[in-house]
């Protein structure tokens, strides 16, 4: 029963009205993250962010070419992990939701690498015949699917020697298999998958029961959402008057965010597929990236190109779409945003704009323990 009232009581201290949001979220000190690799502005653009499913480590990917595993809670670059191995700059990095110390990478070589970060290996290499500059991973953990630079979607079919954990021990290495790509007719850009998982005991990855809902942004504007894995079109939504470059299904399955090249997020109610309202930065660039917090009541969207005086990182509450906060960055662009799986912690990269501000992952919350 203690046990039930500590539970209960932790759920109230995390969860914050919006009208309490902004002053709340305010309080929060923001804890910088500086890479020994970065050397100067521009030198180590982080691109691409990602917790793992348990929110105990975060990884970068950087624009040198560099990986980096930290820990939130201890800042300084010695309690990290470098992971190398990519001869182009990184584009995405992405945790296998269900085994939270496998993490997956690409990059312009035209190669995805998966790695055991608590080893520090690289277990596997593959080439999927072009500059890969997007990961999608389902949420069982069966299916990585690739983006690639020619507008081609490759599935990776992931194979797991055991019952998958997020118990924070190294799990052994899983089985990786290339499949046949998927041309797209339309440039094609971010992806991600629906939170449903089809039962186990009924379907595997390379079965005919195993169906998944894929959803595709392109440059026509449109949100493309497919039946995987067939890649029958099911649905389209005509979302922005100029290309789609993001989206993110929030944790509650109610509706889908995406972000576009017009500065907007237009949020999409997935029981109807109709557009309920959308939100607008006044930084006014593009929408590269749209992270929705733990509840599904906050998102927020990443510009990397530059602000003006007094702009910053704007968390939105879905609901209302009103900006509850925002999050002061300067005149630096935003590249890159993650909310943490569990807690009112924001991730976010930022370039470097001079000695004074040289960039680099922050952390709104980490410092000091956070909500």
């Amino acid at each position: 029963m203690a046990s039930s009232s500590s539970s209960s009581a932790q759920n109230q201290r995390r969860f914050i009205h919006k009208d309490r949001f902004g002053y709340v979220f305010g309080l929060l000190r923001t804890q910088s993250y500086l890479d020994p690799a970065a050397r100067g502005p521009g030198s180590h653009t982080i691109r691409t962010l990602a917790w793992n499913p348990t929110g105990q480590l975060i990884a970068t990917g950087a624009a040198d070419r560099t990986i980096r595993i930290w820990n939130p809670e201890r800042a300084h670059a010695r309690y990290s992990t470098e992971l190398r191995g990519h001869s182009a700059g990184i584009e995405q990095v992405v945790f296998n939701p269900v085994r939270d110390a496998e993490l997956a990478s690409c990059a312009a070589d035209g190669t995805v690498r998966f790695w055991d970060v608590r080893s520090k290996t690289c277990v596997s290499r593959l080439d999927v015949g072009g500059e890969a500059f997007t990961l999608a991973w389902s949420a069982d953990g069966r299916v990585l699917l690739v983006g690639r630079k020619d507008d081609t979607l490759v599935p990776i079919s992931v194979e797991s020697p055991s019952n998958p954990t997020t118990n924070g021990e190294t799990n052994p290495s899983s089985t990786y298999t290339v499949l046949p790509g998927h041309p797209q007719p339309v440039q094609t850009n971010a992806t991600t998958f629906s939170h449903y998982v089809p039962p186990s005991s009924t379907a595997d990855s390379s079965s005919s029961d195993y169906e998944l809902d894929l959803f595709v942004t392109t440059g026509e504007g449109t949100v493309k959402i497919l039946s995987y894995p067939s890649f029958k079109t099911r649905h389209i939504l005509n979302a922005h008057s100029s290309s789609c470059l993001s989206l993110a299904l929030a944790p509650t399955g109610r509706y889908l965010a995406v972000g576009g090249s017009d500065a907007l997020i237009s949020l999409w109610d997935t029981t109807d597929w109709v557009c309920r309202r959308t939100m607008s930065s006044e930084n006014g660039g593009a929408v590269r990236g749209v992270s929705w917090s733990f509840d599904g009541r906050f998102l927020c969207g990443a510009c990397d190109e530059p602000g003006t005086s007094g702009s910053g990182l704007e968390i939105y509450h879905a609901e209302t779409g009103d900006t509850v906060h925002t999050v002061q960055t300067g005149s630096s662009g935003v590249p890159a945003v993650a909310w943490h799986p569990t807690r009112y912690w924001l991730a976010y990269s930022t370039t470097a704009e001079g000695p004074g501000n040289p960039g680099g992952l922050k952390i709104v919350g980490a410092a000091g323990g956070g909500l």
